[in-house]
């Protein structure tokens, strides 16, 4: 067995609660799995019966999976094409600023990524004297919180000589390599390629690590996989080579579904931190960015975690062109499904920050509806976007809002950088975030060598004019 049977079990455990939550009937299988026997096989006799649960009959939500069905039920009143004409200088300008901004919104946030709470990082600013946050946090705070991220270390004010390897910059830089290979028709094939060629598995987590795990085992089979899983089967082969080939596609086949369902981490926020570099290369375009968008998620994750990813790309993409924020947000969530948990609960936050007079005030009335949902589960961190969005007067107090919000500092700082980059240019970033870096990035990434962070983003900056020819 490739996996150890106790993690199996560990695994399909998260699995049986979040299909729960995603409406389908689990009555009685977790005491199955308590009591399954220690075989291989009897994991994928499981797995079937996983793959063959049905929705329960007083499920209130429509949640696609199919593009086509997506669109189908997101507003039939969306604008699908170009929602205005767009100035690519201009758009070019301000997708190099939201990058730079995802950075620093990213560094800010990762020495406090230790799933805490507003609440608690507000008392910890005030007792080393840094509230309200305007800045890189100081080492400091690690005595005044309960815990910190290890990289604080580096991360830190007076620690920062370098923009920190992270995981959230990673994705936005693989989404540009992405659409610079292979264009708007990339497809989830491209992507294995560029991932396992890129993605050293200790800078990926959750269902991206169980993603390149499975890309990886399926690159052993000495046949390649396009040969007997295109569509139309194994095709014309020789008598003598048919049994191996259908072996190995019942090999193949077993490890997909291996790590395909053993994925509880289908509806976190992995696939969010994707989606800022589709909101980048398509100003004004929120129906193609978000399709896109969805395209890359569905590598991974499923419902929640495809449309919090569309939902992003096409804030970014609407905030790259448009003027108001509450319209920016309005017209954002009209290309998710709108029967969708994720809509309903955004629209509720929407609602709720709508009444706000400031984004304390939104913090806490969105914490208390969708306290729930702390680090990484979205309903929450989309609320508070929205937040960071709505009162923010620039970039700088924007990414600072974020981070006090808690929860998944670093890659909501990241967001909130894009879209808050994307709205203000490059006049809402004060040049202390930047300077700190030394224009100096370290990525983690296998075979990328960019190492200036003006040069990257100027490189991000030209994807709307690329993509527009």
């Amino acid at each position: 067995m490739l996996i150890k049977f106790t993690t199996l079990k560990e695994r399909l455990h998260g699995v049986i609660l979040n299909k729960g939550e995603q409406g389908y009937d689990t009555s009685g299988l977790q005491e199955k799995l308590d009591n399954i026997p220690e075989s291989f096989d009897s994991i994928l006799s499981f797995l079937d019966e996983i793959n063959s649960l049905k929705i329960r009959n007083d499920w209130e939500y429509v949640e696609p999976s199919s593009i086509e069905e997506i669109k189908a039920n997101s507003d039939a009143n969306r604008i699908k094409s170009k929602i205005t004409e767009i100035d690519l200088k201009d758009s070019s300008s301000k997708v190099e600023a939201a990058f730079l901004a995802s950075i620093c919104g990213c560094i800010l946030g990762k020495p406090l990524e230790a799933s805490l709470t507003g609440d608690e990082i507000k008392q910890a600013l005030i007792r080393s004297n840094q509230w309200p946050l305007n800045n890189y946090v100081t080492g400091s705070i690690k005595e005044f919180l309960p815990r910190v991220h290890s990289s604080h270390v580096e991360t830190t004010r007076e620690n920062i000589r370098y923009v920190a390897p992270d995981d959230d910059i990673n994705y936005t830089i693989m989404g540009m390599l992405i659409l610079e290979k292979f264009g708007t028709e990339f497809t989830h094939e491209n992507m294995e390629e560029l991932w396992i060629h890129h993605l050293p598995i200790n800078t990926t987590f959750g269902p991206e690590r169980t993603r390149l795990l499975n890309i990886g085992l399926n690159s052993l089979d000495p046949i390649p996989r396009s040969n007997f899983l295109s569509k139309g089967g194994v095709g014309k082969t020789q008598k003598s080579e048919n049994y191996n080939t259908q072996k190995s596609e019942k090999y193949v086949k077993e490890i997909d579904a291996i790590n395909d369902y053993l994925n509880p981490g289908d509806e976190l926020c992995g696939a969010a931190i994707r989606a800022d570099a589709y909101g980048y290369a398509l100003p004004g375009n929120p129906e193609l960015s978000s399709e896109l968008a969805a395209r890359d998620a569905s590598f991974t994750h499923n419902r929640t975690g495809v449309y919090g990813t569309m939902f992003i790309a096409a804030l970014i993409s609407c905030a790259l062109v448009m003027k108001k924020k509450d319209e920016i947000i309005s017209t954002a969530l009209q290309y998710v499904p709108q029967k969708s948990r994720f809509y309903l609960r955004s629209k509720i936050c929407f609602d709720e920050l709508q009444k706000a007079t400031n984004w304390e005030d939104g913090y806490s009335r969105i914490n208390n509806l969708l306290k729930e949902y702390g680090h990484c589960r979205i309903y929450q961190e989309i609320g508070m976007l929205m937040n960071s969005f709505m009162f923010s007067n620039n970039t700088s107090e924007g990414i600072c809002i974020q981070v006090s919000q808690g929860a998944d500092t670093d890659s909501f700082g990241a967001t909130s950088g894009s879209v808050l980059g994307s709205y203000y240019g490059h006049d809402g970033l004060d040049k202390k975030w930047l300077s700190l870096f030394n224009d100096d990035i370290h990525t983690g990434m296998a075979w990328f060598f960019e190492r200036s962070v003006s040069k990257l983003a100027k490189r991000m900056g030209e994807l709307p004019i690329k993509l527009s020819k």
